[in-house]
């Protein structure tokens, strides 16, 4: 019914848009520098949620930038808003059935690699799923995928060589991390992110790991994104909160969007 509608609503006349980009928390700006924009609100695609996070507009964009055609979600619904793992699924579920190939998912993260300072943009390597649940619980829906999918290059090398070959063109300094996926709502702990340390991770965050397990089930080409607001706790002297995290994002407005511009470009060539 979601697919349908937005067959219907945006996407009558155009058969040849390959490429999704979900927009985390603060990063929806880049959807409005699309050419011959159509905006569609969640609240009205069936079975879509409204996001209730500041930072999160709820509008599905379909777009062009330099000519690509590109679906955005400014915006995601979360597991600790109380959705569950299969309302998460259901937009790359969509999007596989409208033909998108290549998604590409924004986050907002805290940084636990000391090497990282508020601003930084990281692409995501690999994650570890630590929020205790999975989309793909329950039946599985053979015509997305197999019942047990492989995630050994669930963040796709080849989008991760785009990635690697925008900056380069930039001239921006871009790292790779691995990304750890928790529930939230509140900020971990300093003996949390101690852990998180230990085990590998690089940058936390709310987000991200049931999109890309979504999407790995999918066939889609997945990478990750994560524009690094704050050091995480214990590691900052700060206190976290959420007014931070937008105002990191502001900051690294034109270079995110310098970014992500170039590496449509590059999954194109």
């Amino acid at each position: 019914e979601a697919t349908d509608f937005l067959k219907k609503e945006i996407l009558q006349n155009s058969s040849n848009v390959k490429n999704a980009i979900i927009l985390g928390s603060g990063l929806g700006f880049f959807a409005d520098h699309f050419e011959d924009k159509k905006s569609v609100s969640y609240e009205e695609i069936p079975h879509f949620h409204v996001p209730k996070v500041e930072g999160h507009k709820g509008n599905l964009v379909l777009g062009k930038v330099n000519g690509i055609e590109v679906m955005a979600m400014q915006g995601r619904y979360h597991f600790y808003e109380g959705h569950s793992p299969l309302d998460i699924a259901l937009p790359i579920r969509v999007f596989k059935q409208l033909g998108i190939e290549n998604l590409i998912v924004t986050n907002a993260a805290g940084g636990i690699n000391e090497q990282y300072t508020p601003g930084d943009l990281v692409y995501i390597k690999d994650h570890l799923n630590l929020t205790g649940s999975n989309p793909l619980l329950g039946p599985n829906f053979s015509e997305f995928g197999v019942r047990f999918p492989d995630m050994t290059n669930a963040y796709n090398k080849e989008l991760i060589s785009c990635i690697e070959l925008a900056a380069s063109k930039l001239k921006m300094n871009i790292r790779g991390g691995i990304y750890a996926g928790l529930t939230g709502p509140c900020y971990e702990t300093p003996a949390e992110i101690r852990m998180l340390k230990t085990i590998g991770s690089d940058l936390v965050g709310m987000s991200t790991v049931m999109e890309i397990i979504a999407g790995n089930h999918a066939g889609l080409k997945c990478a990750g994104i994560s524009c690094v607001t704050n050091l995480a706790a214990g590691i900052s002297k700060q206190k976290l909160n959420h007014d931070e995290v937008k105002e990191t994002a502001d900051r690294s407005r034109d270079k995110f969007v310098a970014l992500l511009t170039e590496i449509l470009k590059q999954i194109k060539i």
